[in-house]
């Protein structure tokens, strides 16, 4: 199906609204932003084969490419973020062929239309995977939520059916970048770092509000790392949504590391319930978002004090064992970071920013929320993102 120019520019205009918060942002400009092509969209499949089980699965992503391309395209992978839902992936953009059909914040990909815009349109192809557990194909799995392995391969398995699929077009590709936020800021990193064992060239890679260390990211959430300063003001607290990221990472680590009881002995008995449900169905009525405990009545007593149980050592272990902070890239790669994050404290990229090599160079946001790290990564100017280019106009000056 193809989008248009100015059906996209009317779309990122609507949706830059929405991720602007706190206002950090001009608002959106046809004159600066504007979209050069329309841009075609593919759903596009491949079988991967899961790392950790040995399973064979079926799964999805979404090729994006100016229309009228010839040649050859410069390349992003683009690993999108947390979505409490199994629906709201990139390959489901392609219902903006259906006649009427009005993306939905919360519904829809909103961040992958984002960089559709801002990449796709200026000319790049974009390649983006749903993830395991998500999209058409799901069948009812679980998703690998944090899973480095079947991450990976996932990603990978989708970036070289969306290659295959732009040369079956006689296009190839002349460049490879690789771009995420948030979740998928994690997985950018880890897919970074899998490229380079294999010796595969990315030109740059840019990653926003990045948790790149999952042990600190969970200690953090559940007031076990504290960055106070004292005098300073109280930095935003954690949203109400990182419980159900808790949950999830849980159930996702006992169906993929094969952590059998994790919940029994991970999760205080009053919540069992309401964990395995949500685990089961992402419900995301405001009645079972109310009964959502925070982080830190979620989890037992001493969860990260002491030993409480087999099944939660071997848990944490494999957490800290897939962070992504200690590597040394050799591709010039940037961590946007907001310093307002209500998911992700500056202080957690920190490490990242001092022992990833001298080619990493971390982007500060100022006032930036968890949304607007992201939005102002690719619309952003001036002192708001410290000096620096935006991701697409960065992308372009290493071609």
């Amino acid at each position: 199906m193809i989008i248009t120019k100015a059906r996209l520019d009317a779309l990122a205009a609507e949706f830059h609204a929405v991720f602007n918060q706190g206002s950090i942002l001009a608002p959106f400009s046809a004159q600066k932003h504007g979209t050069r092509y329309d841009v075609e969209l593919r759903r596009i499949t491949a079988m991967t084969r899961v790392p950790e089980t040995s399973e064979r699965v079926k799964i999805s992503g979404l090729l994006a490419m100016p229309v009228g391309a010839r040649g050859a395209l410069p390349v992003v992978s683009w690993q999108h973020g947390t979505i409490l839902s199994f629906d709201q992936v990139p390959s489901n953009l392609v219902r903006l062929a259906e006649p009427g059909y009005a993306p939905r914040d919360n519904v829809d990909s909103i961040e992958t239309l984002l960089n559709i815009q801002r990449l796709a349109g200026q000319g790049f192809a974009v390649i983006a995977a749903d993830y395991l557990g998500k999209g058409p194909y799901r069948n009812g799995r679980g998703e690998a939520y944090a899973v480095k392995d079947a991450t990976v391969q996932t990603c990978l398995d989708i970036l070289n059916a969306g290659l295959a699929t732009m040369r079956s077009q006689g296009i190839a590709q002349s460049a490879l970048f690789l771009n995420g936020w948030s979740q998928g800021g994690l997985n950018t990193q880890w897919l970074k770092q899998e490229l380079q064992r294999r010796r595969v060239r990315v030109n740059a890679v840019a990653a926003q509000s990045p948790f790149n260390n999952l042990a600190d990211s969970l200690r953090y959430w559940c007031g076990a790392l504290n960055f106070a300063t004292p005098g300073e003001a109280p930095y935003p607290a954690a949203p109400a949504w990182i419980s159900a990221c808790v949950i999830i990472t849980l159930g996702s680590y006992r169906q993929y590391y094969k952590l059998d009881n994790l919940f029994k002995t991970a999760i205080r008995p009053e919540f069992q319930q309401l964990a395995e449900d949500y685990w089961r169905d992402y419900p995301q009525s405001v009645e079972v978002l109310q009964k959502m405990p925070a982080p830190t009545a979620l989890l037992v007593e001493g969860f990260l004090d002491r030993f409480t149980a087999d099944q939660n050592s071997r848990f944490l272990s494999q957490l800290a064992a897939n962070s992504a902070t200690f590597w040394n890239y050799d591709s010039p790669t940037r961590l946007y970071y907001g310093l307002a994050d209500e998911a992700l404290h500056p202080n957690l990229v920190k490490m990242a920013l001092a022992s990833n090599g001298s080619k990493i160079h971390g982007v500060p946001v100022a006032g930036a929320s968890h949304r607007a790290t992201f939005l102002a990564s690719l619309y952003g100017e001036g002192p708001v993102i410290d000096g620096n280019s935006t991701v697409p106009d960065w992308f372009r000056s290493v071609l």
